[in-house]
């Protein structure tokens, strides 16, 4: 099948090119963003291949319509990029990688914890200075801390297990769905209210839809316990940025680490080193010394990269072959959380 894979770094060239050994796909490679304005170039091919920050809505959706695209194949889990009502409408499917490797993302969120609360990055760079003082590097135990975890997935379950399990901390969680086995292990289920009210630490892992769009904003940090830390390595839009700040100028966040960003897409996954920044917000995050700001690579293992390569490619020969899609997105995936 002929697809137009937008957005490539080196990276994906590599693990889609190995995988794609195995499946034997006509693979056309694209530095560009799919946008309204490089939708022409998947012409002559069956499929597109996106990522996160891809832009898939209607209007882009009728352009790949237009040029004979009927699969768009996010090599992501997350889907709130795309229109689906409008793909489904124009007869184009949309599978996507529902569980790439869910322990590089919930390694890199205990790590970005781990980081932010012992103040790690703050430290190394005194010591490239040769300064070797401790004063204002004083961190937290994370065992016995009360953490509330939001979403338990299969990324929050195994965030949820090492914290409670590894660390003895005491883990609050919020989902549609209660797992026994995390119950098991001493992990309550609440409400994501009294969740939010509660936890010392909260870290997001639910997805992006309308009912969770900015669920941190200023209310709930104005409830929140005093001192709240705050990991996300879901989807930037969980959090109202302007509130975050607040938060932190008025001292009632303690630390935020962020792997996501709401306005990322234009950040993210470029070398802007020799640019001027005009996110202003972005720009203010930066300069907190308690904030921790990675550039959406929580997913970026071996492993992950290998697995997003292969079920993408296991769905776009599923789709030539006329095969049921066990990846398919639709409108019924999209639940609100509690």
């Amino acid at each position: 099948m002929r697809v137009a894979v937008f957005n490539t770094k080196a990276y994906d060239r590599r693990f889609l090119s190995e995988a794609n050994a195995r499946f034997g796909h006509d693979l056309t490679f694209l530095e560009p963003r799919l946008d309204v304005l490089t939708a022409p170039l998947a012409a002559g091919h069956e499929a597109v291949c996106v990522f996160v920050n891809d832009g898939v809505d209607g209007t882009v959706l009728e352009a790949l319509a237009k040029v004979g695209v009927r699969l768009v194949a996010l090599r992501c889990a997350g889907f709130n990029n795309v229109d689906l009502a409008a793909a489904e409408r124009l007869g184009i499917a949309v599978v996507r990688v529902p569980a790439y490797s869910p322990h590089a993302v919930a390694e890199f969120t205990v790590g970005l914890l781990l980081a932010v609360d012992r103040q790690i990055p703050r430290a190394w760079a005194r010591v490239r200075e040769n300064n070797f003082a401790l004063d204002g590097l004083i961190g937290r135990n994370l065992h016995g801390r009360t953490v509330g975890v939001v979403g338990t997935g299969k990324i929050g379950a195994l965030v949820a297990r090492v914290l409670r399990a590894g660390f003895g901390c005491t883990v609050l969680a919020s989902d549609l769905h209660a797992d026994p086995e995390l119950e098991a292990i001493g992990v309550r289920y609440v409400p994501r209210d009294e969740l939010l009210r509660t936890a010392e630490i909260v870290t997001l892992h639910c997805p992006l839809t309308p009912e969770t769009h900015r669920l941190i904003d200023a209310k709930v940090i104005a409830e929140a316990r005093d001192g709240l830390v705050i990991v996300n390595t879901s989807r930037g839009a969980l959090i109202d940025t302007a509130a975050l700040i607040d938060g932190l100028k008025a001292r009632k966040v303690r630390a935020v680490a962020l792997d996501v960003y709401e306005q990322e897409a234009d950040l993210f996954f470029e070398d802007l080193s020799n640019e001027i920044i005009a996110d202003d917000q972005f720009q203010r995050l930066l300069t907190f010394p308690n904030v921790l700001v990675t550039g959406h690579q929580a997913f970026l293992t071996e492993e992950a990269l290998s697995a997003i390569a292969e079920t993408t490619l296991a769905s776009i020969a599923d789709f030539e072959a006329g095969r049921p899609l066990a990846n398919r997105v639709d409108a019924a995936l999209i639940a609100p959380a509690r």
